[in-house]
């Protein structure tokens, strides 16, 4: 028999507060947190869910469900929470569809590291997430021996889950990998190699036959098909959109939105609003970044070799 994952002193680590659009809808996110053996503190429609919020004194981790938004609820909801997760410390979870994608990362601050993004989340993700929000969650002041018996009991618990699921997949979110370090990005000065928008297409388009030739799944590699996107957008005058470069990246979208946030954490890339839509944000590579891939391109030059 498996022990309790939780005891009473540990209950307000593992407390979430829901927030769907009618709030009875999240399913998929009280049947995770109760495999989790979480508790659910409240559930409130999207609408009031920040004000309702705004209320509390205890440090929930905070579930925001999407599912049936237009985007402008979306947008104001995830935005406020975000705001308010901000300033109390809390840990957020966003889930959200494919065509929510550009409404979510506007409404984000740029530093947004408390929150994660959930783009279609099966099982596997949602329980992945949940445990990630329990690990790092919780109020007050814990002693570094409660908290290390605590995540030894979150491990072996996730453990259990994905046995019982017999789905649960990297998918880019584990315990082990939450708290990466961050690496600052050294471009080695090199002589500068004129290169066409055309050229960075052909080399994405033989990357995709490589999937079709030889499966999905192989090759993935979404950081550098992002920023050869990226850079064939900026050679072609072209702004791109985050649901754009998702597509690009020819993964799983909340994968590719996690390595956007790496990506821009690192000062690869960059956020700019759109100007005539306060619900979409456009990516660029940053000045850093250009002069980086333009410095890698005279590399390969000088030694004779190609791009891939």
């Amino acid at each position: 028999m498996v022990a309790p994952f939780y005891d009473a002193a540990d209950a307000a680590a593992l407390a979430f507060a829901l927030a769907s659009l009618d709030g009875t809808g999240a399913l998929d996110a009280r049947e995770s947190i109760a495999l989790l053996r979480g508790t659910i503190v409240a559930h409130h429609p999207l609408a009031e869910a920040p004000g309702a919020l705004a209320l509390r004194e205890d440090a929930p981790a905070v579930v925001l469900d999407l599912a049936g938004a237009n985007d402008a609820l979306a947008h104001d909801s995830v935005a406020a929470v975000d705001s308010l997760a901000a300033a109390r410390g809390w840990r957020v979870i966003v889930a959200f569809s494919v065509a929510q994608i550009d409404p979510v990362v506007a409404a984000l601050r740029e530093e947004a590291g408390a929150v994660q993004l959930l783009c279609d989340p099966d099982s596997a993700e949602w329980i992945g997430a949940l445990a990630v929000a329990t690990a790092r969650g919780g109020g007050g002041v814990r002693s570094p021996e409660r908290d290390s018996e605590r995540l030894a009991r979150l491990s072996a618990e996730v453990a259990r889950i994905a046995a019982l699921l017999a789905q649960l997949s990297d998918g880019g979110v584990g315990l082990d990998r939450a708290e990466e370090s961050r690496l600052v990005f050294h471009a080695v000065p090199a002589a500068p190699v004129a290169i066409t928008a055309a050229q960075l297409r052909a080399v994405l388009r033989a990357r995709r036959l490589r999937d079709r030739f030889l499966g999905k799944g192989l090759f993935e590699d979404p950081a550098w098909d992002m920023l050869l996107d990226l850079y064939a957008s900026r050679l072609e005058g072209r702004r791109v959109s985050v649901s754009s470069l998702c597509i690009a990246a020819a993964v799983a979208p909340t994968t590719a939105l996690r390595w956007i946030a790496r990506l821009t954490e690192r000062r690869l890339l960059a956020r700019t609003p759109d100007p005539g839509d306060r619900r979409r944000v456009f990516i660029g590579l940053t000045v850093e970044a250009e002069r980086a891939l333009q410095a890698y391109l005279g590399a390969l030059a000088e030694a004779g070799l190609p791009l891939v």
